[in-house]
């Protein structure tokens, strides 16, 4: 038996297929640039916008993180080098510094 075990109203249960069950909360997300509509479907996509905006990669010397930094504020963007690893919480994370231009929607 594969699975994950969850426990909910005092009773535990083997969910087989979990993503199923949470329905669309388990949708993969994606990042749009709002002036264009643009999905952002790469780091090297990401990385224009960004450098357009005003942001300028940091490099921290941290091999794990790929970095933005704005010189106009205190900001930095981190995101895991690894672009698989991209998720919501980092759209979210450049929605906030970006006020207005970015939005994250189901995939």
């Amino acid at each position: 038996m594969s699975g994950v075990w969850v426990f909910k109203n005092g009773v535990y249960r083997l969910v087989e297929n979990p993503a199923a069950e949470h329905g669309a909360a388990s949708r993969k997300k994606c990042l749009v640039y709002l002036p264009t509509g643009q999905v952002v479907t790469s780091y090297r996509c990401l990385e224009q916008i960004l450098t357009g905006l005003g942001w300028e990669r940091y490099y921290s010397g941290d091999p794990d993180l790929f970095q933005f930094h704005k010189q106009s504020s205190i900001d930095l963007i981190s995101l895991p080098r690894d672009y698989n690893k991209f998720n919501s919480i980092y759209m979210y994370d450049i929605v906030v510094k970006n006020p207005n231009l970015f939005q994250v929607r189901d995939g």
